[in-house]
């Protein structure tokens, strides 16, 4: 079963550029207004998930982008002109930064505090804003109901902080993916001091996802029949649709908006029942749903389902809920769960065969069936 530090460790890594008019959608873009005052936006990274809706929503709205990463990503086909800086922060190569102004930063791709203080070494004092995307994994507890900003963060208890590179976090990811990034957290503030903002999304979902960590159940339960759905159905789903996240950080840097943000949605109580029930809408077709309880699933090898957790106050685990009203109050919007399902399912559908056959996240037919029988031959 995923648990839940798992549930979030990879929660800003994926592929994605969905805004993008090269792209397409399964519907058209509303009119993007001009922003009232263009800014020089940087961007660190920008060719992973959100970068690239940061990137075309900045330039619909006016704004200048640079992006700075190491150049082993293609780009996009930028609907506007995008300057490219190239630099490795892995080995403290920021050359390319020096010497240059910019009104905002954006640090997409960081999880280790060096890269936060390498940052600050030559961009402090030549960044009026610093946005920093760090994750609900740096909560101590995630077991409680309603987690707000001022939680208490998961302590480090390595021997070094800055020593941790991208291999040691590897090695050790479980541990140290939640530590390191409040740590990177506090390296920001103290670079940045009170221009900073720390946005602490969770699952990133929607067009471009690698994961296929959500895709699994639009895509499962397209396919109908029997579909298993774990647990009761109402246990808690927190997702965001990767759009409507880097489109809230140009709106952030617009505003001047500092502090600390849960980026977590929607704006209701989404459940299980509600998330599956919510993509069948979207997808028709006969399909049946099957409740497999956390204890019998918990015996089952290989039982593992995307995006679900049991939730706290069950015998089973301690998945809380991270409230998101901060983020509402500071211009946070959601598009509709369908909107998100039917064009993930347009992206997902114009892949490559072979990779709609690669299964990333979730379980195969054969082992869902499995379970199925399985779950039906206990209840006899």
């Amino acid at each position: 079963m995923t648990s839940r530090r798992d549930l979030f460790k990879y929660a800003a890594i994926a592929t994605a550029a969905a805004t993008l008019p090269s792209i397409g959608s399964a519907s058209a873009p509303a009119r993007i207004e001009k922003a009232a005052r263009p800014l020089r936006i940087l961007i660190l990274g920008g060719t992973g998930f959100t970068g690239p809706f940061q990137v075309a929503y900045a330039l619909a709205r006016g704004h200048k982008v640079t992006l700075f990463n190491r150049g082993r990503r293609p780009s996009p086909e930028w609907p506007g002109e995008v300057e490219q800086l190239h630099g490795d922060r892995n080995t403290g190569d920021l050359k390319a930064l020096e010497g240059r102004e910019w009104d905002v930063c954006i640090d997409n791709p960081t999880s280790l505090p060096f890269w936060v203080r390498d940052a600050g070494k030559v961009l402090a004092g030549k960044v009026g804003h610093y946005l920093f995307i760090s994750t609900i994994s740096v909560y101590a507890d995630g077991s409680q109901h309603g987690i707000d900003e001022n939680s208490p963060v998961a302590p480090y208890k390595g021997s070094d902080a800055m020593a941790e590179t991208q291999d040691t976090l590897r090695a050790d990811i479980g541990n140290l993916y939640g530590p390191l990034k409040a740590l990177s957290e506090a390296e920001a503030r103290k670079q940045f001091g009170e221009r900073t903002t720390i946005v602490r999304p969770g699952y990133i979902v929607g067009p471009r996802d690698d994961t296929d960590r959500f895709t699994y159940w639009p895509k499962r339960i397209a396919e109908g029949g029997e579909i298993l759905v774990p647990g009761d159905g109402q246990d808690p789903v927190q997702i965001i649709d990767g759009r409507d996240l880097g489109e809230w950080m140009i709106r952030l840097a617009e505003n001047g908006t500092t502090g600390t943000f849960n980026a977590v949605g929607p704006d209701y109580t989404l459940t299980t029942d509600a998330m599956v029930h919510g993509c069948h809408a979207v997808t028709g077709g006969p399909a049946t749903f099957t409740h497999v309880p956390f204890e019998f699933l918990a015996n089952q090898e290989g039982a593992d389902f995307p995006i679900w957790v049991p939730r706290a106050g069950t015998p089973f685990s301690g998945y809380g809920t991270v409230s998101n009203a901060k983020a509402i109050a500071a211009g946070l919007t959601f598009r509709p769960l369908a909107t998100t399902v039917a064009e993930l399912l347009e992206w997902y559908r114009g892949l490559p065969a072979e990779r709609q056959a690669e299964v990333r996240a979730g379980i195969s037919r054969e082992k869902e069936a499995e379970i199925l029988a399985a779950w039906a031959a206990n209840r006899g």
